[in-house]
Order: C-alpha cells, then sequence, then structure tokens
C-alpha cells in the first residue's frame, strides 16, 4: 500500500502530568508508583504455609479472624467468596471458599486487561485509516471511499473531522462513489450471544465493531446522546443528538411529555436503529441520556461523511458497508488511538464494556483471522492460564464481564494480581484500576465515593463489579506497616448487597499492622 499523505497520532486522553505517567510507566521509563512495591519476587501459584517466623504467624492468624468477623456480616455469610494474599510472596492469607468460580461482573475486565498487555503490549495504538481507490482528477475522486476501522473504541467526532481535513488536503473535493465501511477487522458477530436482548439499547451493552463513534468525554462507544429538551407544559419536548448525524442515523420516535417533572426512558429493540424516547421532562430543562445504535459501523460513516460535507468534500453516493479491495488502493489518512496503556484509564476506571469487548475481539485478530469473541477469549484463558496460577471453574463468555455465564473464582483474580506484579508492564496496569476514595473521575473512578476518609482512601487499587445479584472487588492495598496484600471478594448474592462489607474487608487490610 503507498504511504499516506497524513498520519496523525491522538493526544493523550487527558491533560497534564498525570497522562504522562501513565504512558511513562507502561513505557518503563518509570520504576513503580508510590506506595507499590518494587520489583516484588513472585510466584506462579501461591502456596498456603506458615509466615517467616512465630511472631508474624500469630499476627496474620489475628488478622485472619478480624477478616471472619466482618465477613460473617449477615450480607456476606452464605453468599461471599474471598482470597486474600500477600502480594509480595504469593502466601495465602485468608481463604473463604477462595476456589468457587462465580460470576465476576467487571472484575473479568482484570483479566482482559492483563492478557491485553500481554498480547498486545502496552504501547499498541488502535488505527483507522481512509482509503481510496480510483484515479482523482481535477479533485474528483472517481470511485469509493473506504473508511477502514481496526477496533479503535475510542474514536470521536473530533477524529473523523481531523480524517475530513486529510481527505481535504490531500486534494479531494469530490467523490462520485460511496463512503464504504469496512468493518471487516471483526466478524459480524456484533452483539455477544452471551447477553439478554433486554440489553440491547442500554450503553453497558453496545455493539462491538471494528468502526464505531463516541459521543462523550467517557468514550462510550457505539451510543447516542440524545438531548430532550422540555418546551411548554403539554406539548412534546425537542430531540437533539451529540453527534448531530446520529439524527439522522437514528429513527427518533417522540412520546415523551413536559411537564412538573422528569423522568425519560430510551428504548431501542435488538436489529434496528428505531429510538423511542417515552416520559416526562420538566418544562425549560433539558435530560440527557446514552441509547445504543445498530451496526455501528455505518453510524461511523455517517459521522465522517458530515465531516466530508464540512469541509466542503461532496460524497454522491451515500454511505454502505463493504470490504477495501486489496489491490489498486491508496491511502489517504490515518487515525491512531492513544497507546494502550492509556487507554486502560477509561477502560478499567470507568469500567467500559465495549473496550473491553474491542481488546478481547483484537486478541482474536492475533491468529490472522478477523478478531471474534472465540478468538480473543481463547487468548485471554490462554494467558492466565500459562501464568501458572489456580483456573478452576475459570470459564468467559465475553471480556467485559456482562456475561451471566462468566464465571471465575476469587483465588484465580488475586493469583493473577500477584503474577503480573513481575511484568514490565504492570505499573500501567496498576495506574489503570480505580483508586478508593480520591474524587476524581480519572483517579478515583468508580471508587471515588467509596472508603473516602478511610486509611483505604488514595491507597487500595482495586476493580469494582456489579451485575444484578453480583458485586465483586478486587486489587491492591497496602497495609499500616508497609505490607501489600492482592485480594478478592466475589459475591453472588439475593437480598441485601454485600458491597459495604467490601469496604470493611479492604479497610481492615489498610489499618492492619502486623
Amino acid at each position: 500500500m503507498p504511504v499516506p499523505t497524513s498520519s496523525h497520532p491522538r493526544p493523550l486522553l487527558r491533560q497534564g502530568a498525570a497522562s504522562a505517567a501513565v504512558l511513562a510507566l507502561a513505557l518503563g521509563t518509570v520504576g513503580v508508583l508510590p506506595g507499590s512495591a518494587a520489583a516484588a519476587p513472585v510466584v506462579g501459584s501461591p502456596v498456603a504455609g506458615p509466615a517467616a517466623d512465630g511472631t508474624s504467624a500469630r499476627s496474620d492468624a489475628r488478622l485472619a479472624a478480624k477478616l471472619s468477623g466482618i465477613l460473617d456480616d449477615a450480607r456476606s455469610r452464605t453468599e461471599s467468596d474471598v482470597s486474600v494474599l500477600d502480594a509480595d510472596t504469593g502466601q495465602v492469607l485468608y481463604a473463604r471458599r477462595a476456589s468457587s468460580a462465580g460470576m465476576p461482573a467487571s472484575n473479568a475486565k482484570i483479566l482482559t486487561a492483563v492478557a491485553a498487555l500481554h498480547e498486545l503490549g502496552p504501547g499498541y495504538r488502535f488505527s483507522t485509516d481512509v482509503v481510496r481507490r480510483g484515479k482523482v482528477r481535477d479533485g474528483v475522486l472517481h470511485g469509493n471511499l473506504y473508511l477502514v476501522g481496526h477496533g479503535d473504541p475510542t474514536t470521536r467526532q473530533s477524529d473523523y473531522a481531523g480524517l475530513a481535513e486529510d481527505v481535504r488536503a490531500a486534494g479531494i473535493t469530490a467523490v462520485t462513489g460511496k463512503v464504504v465501511a469496512d468493518g471487516s477487522f471483526f466478524d459480524d458477530k456484533r452483539y455477544n450471544p452471551g447477553w439478554s436482548t433486554s440489553y440491547a439499547s442500554a450503553s453497558y451493552a453496545a455493539q462491538t465493531a471494528a468502526l464505531t463513534v463516541a459521543p462523550d468525554a467517557d468514550l462510550d462507544s457505539g451510543t447516542v446522546l440524545v438531548k430532550v429538551k422540555g418546551g411548554s407544559r403539554g406539548k412534546r419536548p425537542t430531540l437533539s443528538t451529540t453527534p448531530g448525524a446520529a439524527k439522522k442515523y437514528l429513527e427518533l420516535v417522540n412520546q415523551a411529555s413536559t411537564t412538573g417533572s422528569t423522568s425519560v426512558s430510551l428504548g431501542r429493540g435488538l436489529g434496528g436503529n428505531t429510538v423511542t424516547v417515552r416520559g416526562h421532562v420538566r418544562a425549560g430543562t433539558t435530560w440527557s441520556g446514552l441509547v445504543t445504535v445498530d451496526k455501528p459501523e455505518l453510524y461511523a460513516a455517517a459521522v465522517f461523511r458530515r465531516e466530508l460535507s464540512r469541509q466542503d468534500v461532496e460524497v454522491e453516493g451515500g454511505t454502505k458497508l463493504g470490504t477495501t479491495p486489496a489491490t489498486k488502493r491508496t491511502r489517504v489518512a490515518r487515525d491512531r488511538s492513544v497507546p494502550l496503556a492509556e487507554l486502560l484509564v477509561p477502560f478499567l476506571k470507568l469500567s467500559n464494556n465495549l473496550h473491553a469487548e474491542a481488546l478481547t475481539k483484537t486478541m482474536g485478530t492475533l491468529d490472522g483471522r478477523p478478531g471474534s469473541w472465540p478468538g480473543g477469549l481463547a487468548r485471554t484463558t490462554a494467558y492466565v492460564r500459562g501464568l501458572g496460577v489456580p483456573t478452576k471453574g475459570l470459564s468467559l463468555t465475553d471480556g467485559s464481564g456482562v456475561a451471566r455465564r462468566d464465571r471465575v473464582s476469587p483465588l484465580t483474580l488475586t493469583s493473577v494480581l500477584v503474577t503480573v506484579r513481575e511484568e514490565p508492564w504492570w505499573p500501567a496496569f496498576d495506574a489503570g484500576l480505580p483508586v478508593a476514595g480520591v474524587n476524581s473521575h480519572w483517579v478515583g473512578g468508580t471508587l471515588r465515593h467509596r472508603m473516602n476518609g478511610t486509611r483505604a482512601a488514595d491507597n487500595a487499587h482495586a476493580k469494582t463489579g456489579s451485575l444484578t445479584g453480583v458485586t465483586a472487588l478486587s486489587g491492591y492495598v497496602t497495609g499500616r506497616d508497609g505490607r501489600h496484600y492482592a485480594f478478592s471478594m466475589v459475591s453472588n448474592y439475593a437480598g441485601a448487597t454485600p458491597r459495604p462489607v467490601e469496604n470493611e474487608l479492604v479497610v481492615a487490610l489498610a489499618g492492619w499492622r502486623g
């Protein structure tokens, strides 16, 4: 393929020193994070046994008794499985049904993240290309313009705008053919077979495609932001979308009304792009929410075509799905994502499901075939088992943990957390985890409002997990004496949530002095 006329990597997701630090960690230019173990001696499979001396053995026994007391809470007594290891040695410090494999919810993302770092590398970048086929005469491309996706789950409208600028800069002012959306980097199974069809319109279950669009700074790809603005009482509210091109891609059915209060829902069935807006919005206010789209590749093509129009590049033939011909093609432009090490921030801290699925399918392409869930999950499972850690009951249907068929034990999770600390990319993985009690979207993430004001705050780095009847928390925390712990608590429950008990467990570890 000829050398492109333009290729520009995207700027970092977040500005400032924090963002640079994550990238530096991933590339090995910074040793370890504050409070983390340096070059910890770890083993592939933790071995239970006595501590180094009688004093520490008695201390560990007291710790185990304390944790048992916490876990005897009625909310977790019969429904929570727990593993706590010494993160430096792999020694088992506490186990309660630790080998029991339950639904992990988003704790499955731990396995996806470490497998992707190993298989793809921390410097891996996704790319999106614009390719032309045909001659350009007097600014007119006589043929199609191909938008070629390679799985980037972070592409925003501004990135498609940059590609459109590059097309114009390449001297193209009109296209006689179509904008062809080429998503063949992945297979055509966009919706995971392990997900309920009732999730179809929910932003946490966006379709996984090699081309997509994120409408917001949180990079919720494969969705559209719908805004519902209340007008006069009794009248229909007005509807708008971000990006604007989505309003024509979707068929919006407005069944909402303007009243004195707000309660709005968005519904889309599986296999179509008709979105029904129901409920009511208070006069003079605006409600906004996310809804998924069908065939995200065509959604991306619609956004790209709108940006071409803004650059005064006319496309005569509309958009369609297709595959880029193997010959007689010229790359016009390329957009590149941030490195994987940087992508871990929105992926893990904000628990972005589509990021997990895109990484899973991308790992599946390493066999030379279109990315698929079976191919990617085989890579994840093989990597985890190759670490030599206990994997009894391990079974994955997706990369995010949305599937209720997923099964992972706390012992598998803690053993992986211990073992990967010897990997050169581990500091970037650790930096990507949510940090307890830090009230910052991009640092605390899903833990920013938990364990605030305790010894676990700005200390525990852990992945949350939540489904109906499932809560999980797995990660690292440092005790008062500097000892590093790897912990995992996975609860499949009915009744009161054991989530407060998760907090108590981690706070106890953070405050323990052996």
